[in-house]
């Protein structure tokens, strides 16, 4: 069944909307077969390429999720077959290929395609998260081809993520393919010292990903629901693997807590809403609990890590029937050992935040102006418009303005530009 009379751009929206929910899950189920992560993403490309071209002019299928998987199942066994034609060729000219199975190759393979994309997906995510995090690529590739391919993000949204140029990451990730074919990496979750040593890694990419759905950088929406909960899935399977770790739980934590303000975070109409504006009795106390008891379980373990630290500062939020009542300090002081633990001037720009709540904003307005300086922050629209919000609180609205409209200038959500000149106009 199809949705006939669509607009082309609607066509072209729902093309973008579908890749971004289910490309990762046809590359997953495609790596399994194929054993290569690069020659799956160029046959779930070639299926998105097809509904570019088909769905303008036919409509937008009913399932379009199973339509994208099923045409880069077709892809995938037109290519196998095309192989077994060129293979009987190059036998003909008295060359010797190796085939499996003879004539039958092809057949046996549709099969063996069909039962690896409509199986459990779930799996096979989580084995291509663990290919990715191989350590023959660097940490930085490991997650740039991680949200390339398992989150469906543009290399533009992950140089974002990164505070890099976009050529830097479109680099990371032609190179970062070309590693895994050559070296042969397994596609599998390792097991034993093995697991550990990927884990910080695999960890990093969950959250980012997550991060990516909680705060979209780029496009209409605020939000992208689906990959928070993609990261949250993972999370709970990578909880389930390593039951000891306490910066698995740590992360997990910090994910439902913060997944619990998503009905509060946007107006019916898709507006942001600041955290301190929400409304509270919408936080969902389900994932609230969960996150709690995660955090609980972290803590048993051992030390807070920086996901534990950072889900323990989440709590303080949970735990705070309004805004007023939040715990600032402990927060500002959570920052603080989190800065020790990771240097990072994002982390130092948060701590900024938590202390202009806990002593005014004077005292945030030393710290934020202390990073105006750092690289990594130049093109980051959250350094304005904190400031803007902290030379609001001390009166000077003039330069809160300007800082505002800085912001807007800077980011690429269609929501927050929106959100950002609306409070430049305020002031």
């Amino acid at each position: 069944m199809r949705l006939c009379g669509v607009t082309e751009s609607d066509a072209r929206r729902a093309v973008d909307a579908v890749w971004r929910i289910e490309s990762g899950r046809v590359i997953a189920g495609l790596t399994r077969v194929f054993r290569d992560v690069g020659l799956a993403e160029d046959m779930a490309q070639d299926a998105l390429v097809a509904a570019l071209e088909q769905w303008p002019g036919d409509g937008v299928p009913r399932n379009p999720g199973a339509w994208l998987m099923t045409t880069a199942r077709h892809r995938a066994i037109d290519a196998v077959r095309r192989r077994e034609r060129l293979a009987r060729k190059v036998d003909e000219l008295g060359h010797e290929l190796e085939l499996d199975r003879g004539e039958s190759v092809a057949a046996d393979f549709a099969a063996e395609v069909a039962a690896a994309v409509d199986g459990r997906i779930e799996d096979d995510l989580l084995r291509l998260v663990f290919t990715i995090c191989h350590p023959v690529l660097s940490p930085q590739a490991r997650v740039a081809l991680t949200l390339r391919l398992l989150g469906g993000l543009r290399t533009d949204e992950i140089a974002r993520a990164f505070l890099v140029g976009e050529p830097t990451v479109a680099q990371r990730i032609v190179r970062a393919k070309r590693t895994l074919a050559r070296e042969r990496v397994p596609f599998e979750v390792p097991e034993g010292p093995l697991l550990g040593e990927r884990l910080a890694s695999v960890l990093e990419v969950v959250y980012l990903i997550f991060n990516e759905g909680y705060a979209a950088t780029a496009g209409d929406d605020w939000m992208r629901p689906e990959l928070c909960g993609e990261a949250l899935r993972l999370g709970r399977v990578l909880a389930g693997l390593m039951p000891g770790e306490p910066e698995v739980h740590g992360l997990v934590a910090l994910m439902e807590i913060q997944a619990s303000r998503s009905a509060a975070r946007t107006t019916a109409s898709g507006e942001p809403v600041l955290l301190m504006d929400q409304d509270r009795s919408r936080w969902d106390q389900l994932l609230i609990r969960r996150g709690l008891a995660a955090l609980e379980r972290a803590e048993a373990l051992g030390p807070p890590g920086p996901y534990g630290l950072q889900a323990a500062v989440a709590a303080c939020h949970a735990r705070a029937r309004t805004g007023e009542e939040t715990d600032w300090a402990r927060i500002a002081a959570l920052y603080g050992e989190l800065a020790r633990r990771m240097p990072s001037p994002v982390v130092e720009l948060n701590r900024a935040v938590a202390v202009s709540r806990a002593e005014g904003p004077a005292a945030g307005l030393e710290l934020v102006d202390a990073l105006a300086g750092e690289p990594a922050l130049k093109e980051y629209h959250l350094l304005p418009s904190v400031r803007g919000d902290l030379l609001a609180g001390l009166g000077r609205m003039t330069e809160a303005r300007a800082e505002f409209e800085r912001a807007a200038a800077l980011t690429r959500n269609g929501r927050e530009r929106a959100l950002l000149l609306a409070r430049a106009a305020g002031c």
